[in-house]
């Protein structure tokens, strides 16, 4: 099980440094996503300032783009980093689709399994020569000419993870993507009796092997330096599962756990703007179900112990930035 790092910044001038630091620290991968930032030009300054850490977007928004924007984009970052880009799609919700982005909103499913097709098809015409000629219910792309086209690359490998909250995606994860980016908002449980199973049931339809599927996830771990910071991190991590449990779409991880009549308590308080009244909504108990607790140095004997044969990958949903340098070279001491 590999241990990744989220990519936090102000500036993309800070870029550089953290990268570099995330590796020398002994990060095996660094992950970016789609809030405040673009989710790939860091990834490019990263590309540039490391050799061997593992870089990859978790995740940048498929349908705020089209394919062949996508397909170029990571193109050039695996260019530049041979083998180590990973690219990690997520659909949003409508909502932020429409009113955030301005784009058009379709049945998510299957218009990411037509995205990931079509990427790959731009791809195929690039390393292979291959004539572009993708048609779809939602994409249809048939011109490449040589002026438009970059050529192919030393190492045209580059993993694409779909992400997700429910079983669909998950499904098509299994179907067509590298892997599946398994989403902040779920719990040990959840993943192990909803999500793995929808992928392994993908997998199998589409005659693949369940376990060449690659399972990365951003994981809530409540630590610090002292007491004082580790209350600090438990009520960060409440507010955080209290916004993503708002989500309507995503009941379904408080369902299997009957804890239904918080997730709809917690969608009425964002509906009305009262964000501040949420996190009193996440009891102890629940907020336990969603995170682990460790000093830094047993950080990763808990990952181990929760996450081992569940996920390949984990991310610390806690930003990696450089004034907490002391605090991650704790952490990552107890993988020594």
């Amino acid at each position: 099980m590999h241990l990744d790092a989220a990519l936090h910044y102000d500036r993309l001038s800070e870029v550089p440094d953290l990268a570099r630091a995330a590796e020398a620290m002994g990060f095996d991968g660094i992950w970016t996503h789609e809030t405040r930032h673009d989710p790939f030009l860091p990834l490019a300054l990263a590309a540039e300032h490391t050799r061997r850490i593992h870089l990859g977007t978790g995740v940048a928004i498929a349908f705020a783009r089209s394919p062949t924007v996508i397909a170029y984009t990571a193109w050039d970052l695996a260019a530049m980093a041979p083998g180590r880009i990973f690219l990690g799609l997520g659909t949003q919700v409508k909502a932020h689709i429409e009113r955030r982005f301005g784009m058009t909103w379709d049945p998510p499913v299957p218009k990411l399994r037509e995205t990931v097709e079509a990427i790959r098809a731009v791809w195929a015409c690039w390393q292979n020569g291959e004539r572009l000629n993708y048609r779809g219910r939602f994409f249809k792309l048939t011109l490449m000419s040589p002026f438009f086209n970059p050529g192919p690359i030393p190492d045209p490998r580059i993993p694409i993870l779909l992400a997700g909250v429910n079983p669909p995606l998950a499904r098509l994860a299994g179907e067509v993507g590298d892997g599946f980016f398994v989403h902040p908002f779920h719990t040990p449980r959840y993943l192990r009796e909803v999500l793995i199973p929808a992928i392994e049931a993908g997998a199998r339809k589409a005659g693949r092997r369940p376990e060449e599927i690659l399972r990365v996830g951003s994981v809530f771990v409540i630590t610090g330096r002292d007491e004082a910071e580790m209350q600090q991190a438990r009520e960060l991590v409440r507010a955080q599962v209290a916004f993503y449990g708002s989500t309507p779409s995503y009941r379904r991880v408080w369902a299997l756990h009957g804890w239904e009549a918080i997730g709809e308590q917690l969608s009425a308080l964002a509906a009305r703007g009262r964000w501040e009244e949420m996190p009193a909504q996440v009891p102890d108990e629940v907020l336990e179900a969603f995170a682990l607790t460790a000093p830094p140095e047993g950080v990763w004997e808990r990952l181990k112990a929760t996450y081992e044969g569940l996920l390949d990958r984990v991310i610390l949903y806690q930003p990696f930035r450089l004034q907490d340098r002391e605090l991650w070279e704790r952490i990552l001491s107890g993988r020594r």
